[in-house]
């Protein structure tokens, strides 16, 4: 584990899967990210790659051959390299080799640097392809959890998510197939841009909000203030997720760049919904934040 701090915040940063797994608010004295209990769900803040959610019928296709893919990719699971840590800022990098294009047939390295700025902890990802000659597809995505409550008094259902809209049109994923139902969305109307967490938000699995609708979302104490405010403008997909129970004190908030297949894709990587080409030799960053009020 790596730590960043400063007067307001503490951050620890594990090796495994470069997963951020505390922040530390010195105000409140609280901890703010979930700590991965297994009863409910045993991860903090995942990065989802090369794949985020699940692939149709458990693989992809790519040149003709099928490559299974489990859900939200391998990075979550693997040993990264650290590679620079500075006054406020750590890095780690994972390397594509042997093994890992038996799953996954492409080069390809991913930075993930975490950086602590005041009250906002800025997440970046760098993908960059190595390869002299084959361009490398992928999808990429944020899935921090975060305590909900956060004081013992409170409940779950008496907290609310706030986003900058008041009307948002959602999809859901269809649990015998992991696909998602984007034929039939839903819309859901808010009150001054106010949604309220009740016992039954998350029994169809998650909320899934495409086409660059949600720029800044927050999750907000009963009294409707934000404790939590993630900026993830320009991200195509955002997932609002629970286990559906009341006792899973977590909300997680997620920003995408790509998500499950459509309902009847059948067909090769680079046709999935909304999946990146870097060309031989590119890279690029995405970054997203989370403020902490």
């Amino acid at each position: 584990m790596e730590y960043l701090e400063n007067e307001l915040l503490k951050l620890g940063v594990a090796v495994r899967g470069a997963e951020l797994s505390s922040i530390f608010d010195k105000k409140r004295n609280k901890e703010l990210l979930w700590q991965a209990d297994p009863t409910f769900w045993n991860r903090h803040a995942p990065v989802l790659f090369p794949i985020v959610g699940n692939v149709n019928k458990g693989v992809f296709k790519y040149k003709g051959k099928e490559y299974p893919m489990s859900s939200h990719g391998f990075a979550r699971d693997m040993d990264f390299e650290f590679l620079e840590k500075t006054g406020n800022s750590v890095s780690f990098i994972l390397k594509s080799d042997e093994e890992a294009k038996k799953k996954y047939p492409f080069d390809f390295e991913l930075i993930i640097t975490h950086i602590l700025d005041g009250d906002t902890i800025r997440v970046r990802w760098e993908v960059i392809n190595p390869s002299d000659t084959e361009p490398l597809y992928y999808s990429i995505g944020g899935h921090p959890a975060f305590n909900c409550p956060i004081f013992e008094d409170e409940k779950k259902t008496d907290y609310k998510v706030k986003f900058s809209k008041n009307s948002l049109k959602y999809s859901l994923i269809i649990q015998e197939t992991r696909e998602v139902d984007y034929e039939n969305p839903n819309t859901l109307e808010l009150k001054d841009g106010y949604l309220d967490i009740d016992e039954h938000l998350f029994d169809k699995d998650a909320l899934i909000f495409d086409d660059c609708q949600v720029d800044e979302v927050s999750l907000c104490t009963p009294d409707g203030k934000p404790y939590i405010t993630m900026n993830c403008e320009g991200f195509p997909s955002f997932g609002l997720w629970s286990k559906p129970s009341t006792k899973a004190h977590y909300v997680c908030l997620e920003p995408w760049i790509g998500r499950c297949d459509n309902k009847g894709f059948d067909g090769e990587l680079p046709e999935k919904y909304c999946e990146q080409r870097l060309a031989p030799g590119q890279s690029k960053k995405t970054e997203y934040t989370i403020k902490i009020s």
